[in-house]
């Protein structure tokens, strides 16, 4: 099943997954203090403004995931002191759904510093954002209704790990990120 980008978020851990038929030729890496996804030096040149962005930010205790561009002001929401919630809403909301050929959704999720967890997507028909208690997908395609799912990842790289090696189809890379005493660890994987 093909279900585009999608993110996990549980209680103490998150995952974003690229999966890609248009866009394969990406990658995530770490660029001041943020994961980005953007193009490999194999990739054919293109203007569309949706294959670069920044996927995996923390900010004021929090780590936000997400597919898109939104991913930044939900993280200067959470500075300026924005309950989680209401940082996805008002960014979710603001920016829309991709104004691509597919009216493609954002999903974004956000672990905070309380131990609690809220994730959320917005598109063409619906702004959903929920707090959730379990591990919780949404993706672009197919499952873009928050819904629980099992993942039982432990730490950022088996969240990576796991985010990449899920059955859906068309796989390009992950990223996980997960609570410690000390904050957030992330990892990724691009294979």
């Amino acid at each position: 099943m093909y279900v585009g980008r999608f993110v996990v978020v549980g209680p103490d851990v998150a995952a974003y997954r690229v999966s890609s038929r248009s866009f394969p030729n990406r990658r995530a890496y770490e660029r001041d203090g943020a994961v980005v996804v953007g193009p490999t030096a194999d990739a054919p040149e293109t203007d569309n403004p949706y294959i670069a962005y920044n996927c995996l930010r923390e900010a004021a205790g929090h780590a936000v995931v997400g597919n898109g561009s939104h991913v930044d002001p939900i993280t200067e929401k959470l500075e300026l002191g924005y309950p989680a919630r209401d940082a996805l809403v008002t960014a979710l909301h603001a920016l829309d759904f991709e104004k691509d050929d597919y009216d493609t959704p954002r999903v974004a999720g956000v672990l905070t510093p309380d131990g609690s967890a809220v994730v959320g997507t917005v598109r063409r028909d619906a702004l959903l954002v929920r707090e959730v208690t379990e591990p919780t997908l949404v993706a672009t395609y197919e499952k873009d209704t928050p819904e629980p799912f099992a993942f039982d990842a432990a730490d950022a790289n088996e969240a990576a790990r796991t985010a990449y090696d899920l059955s859906f189809e068309h796989a390009v890379c992950a990223v996980g990120v997960a609570r410690t005493d000390d904050g957030y660890e992330t990892a990724i994987v691009n294979d």
